[in-house]
């Protein structure tokens, strides 16, 4: 139940992530603005976050991810009976703002139950979720492509992992009654005697509030982390949009995607050993290095003869390096959150995290129409050298020694 929800949804997310540029392209999109369609993703989980957040405060888990499952079902209704663009670029930034949902709850219900010693292992699981889907969703969408030769098959796909998502959420086990804050899952004794004394409460401040008492950390280290998020953001973006410009058909688009996400996805648990055993850094700098030199290789091969093997080699550099900071947002968020109400700084950590991410599928695009395709991605390959200096400076500073 901790981690079933998130890999239901990761799953199908994957299958249809590769196909968003080539649908787009279909309705009459040109390489930039399909890039600016398949941004509508990233943008929508960042307006979601502040939103999920308060609902996950109010409502709690369960209820939480399952509206937003059965929102997001909304939203794949549009995706297939979208006949223009906007309606479709619409559809899109539905399902990232309900996206928010299944990572902002399970990151507080992690933040608060799950011991120091392992808590990075822990939480690259979590990221190993989603990579789990970026993995097996496209090969699943390749095969439905090769089956029906219709992207709504794999929509179709999505749309089955998420009632089986609602189903789990709705009738499974609910993971915060079974493990309390703290990670002790032993339920207190009623001894029947009278509780007395003060309760202690806590002031909640809201997400900006609490940005500006932290603003210092976050202006800093926070945004060194929104460059991982645009790096990463970026290269799910620029896959699929290089293999549209090489002239690739969406059988092969996906079946590399799914190869770079298969080299991602086998790397998430040694990411969290790294961790816990040798400090956050550790994992944070090589990721940052090996994506930025990527990058910057892959933005000088498109006029190549082999363009399309370069296309494949550096799918599988990018994933290496995106597989080695598995959990690395999500382990620093929860360092750095105060122990008394962790909720809102991770909001706030959330949100500049994600604004990394939404504004790299943006500066795709833009960089796209006024230079070139490989511009902007020889672009990410500095933001990502800009971020390997930040981390350096920054979390030595900020994390506590013990976990740095």
């Amino acid at each position: 139940m901790i981690y079933g929800p998130t890999l239901l949804f990761a799953i199908g997310e994957g299958a249809v992530i590769p196909l968003i540029p080539v649908i787009a392209n279909r309705l009459g999109a040109d390489v930039a603005l399909a890039a600016l369609v398949a941004a509508a993703l990233v943008v929508g989980q960042l307006c979601g976050n502040i939103p999920a957040g308060w609902a996950v405060a109010r409502f709690g888990e369960r209820i939480t991810m399952g509206v937003a499952g059965i929102v997001i079902l909304g939203g794949l209704v549009g995706v297939v009976f979208a006949g223009t663009l906007a309606i479709f670029a619409a559809a899109v930034f539905l399902i990232g703002f309900c996206a928010a949902s299944f990572a902002l709850a399970r990151h507080s219900f992690m933040t608060t139950r799950v011991p120091l010693h392992f808590r990075a292992r822990a939480l690259s699981l979590l990221g190993g979720t989603f990579r789990l889907g970026m993995f097996v969703g496209p090969f699943i969408s390749a095969a439905l492509l090769g089956i029906f030769g219709d992207e709504r098959a794999s929509i179709a796909f999505f749309a089955v992992c998420q009632v089986a998502t609602i189903l789990l959420v709705f009738f499974g086990p609910d993971p915060e009654k079974a493990v309390p804050v703290g990670g002790d899952s032993r339920e207190a004794e009623d001894t029947g005697e009278p509780v007395t004394g003060a309760i202690p409460t806590v002031e909640r401040v809201g997400v900006f509030r609490t940005m500006w008492r932290f603003r210092a950390v976050l202006a800093r280290l926070g945004l060194a982390a929104a460059s991982l998020s645009a790096v990463r953001s970026a290269r799910q973006v620029v896959l699929p949009l290089w293999g549209v410009s090489l002239g690739l058909d969406a059988s092969t688009i996906a079946v590399v995607v799914g190869v770079s996400g298969a080299i991602d996805f086998a790397l998430f648990y040694a990411s969290g050993q790294v961790m816990d055993r040798f400090g956050r850094l550790w994992a944070a700098l090589p990721a940052m290095v090996l994506m930025g030199a990527g990058f910057l290789a892959l933005s000088f091969t498109h006029d190549l003869d082999s363009s399309a093997m370069w296309f494949a080699m550096f799918a599988a550099v990018l994933g290496v390096g995106n597989g080695l900071s598995s959990g690395i947002l999500l382990t620093l968020g929860a360092d750095l959150a105060p122990a008394d109400e962790p909720a809102a700084f991770l909001g706030s950590w959330r949100t500049l995290t994600d604004a990394g991410g939404a504004i790299a599928p943006v500066m795709i695009s833009a960089l796209t129409a006024a230079v070139s395709l490989s511009g902007a991605v020889a672009a990410m390959g500095v933001i990502a050298a800009l971020g390997a200096f930040g981390f350096v400076r920054w979390v030595p500073r900020y994390v506590p020694r013990s976990r740095s």
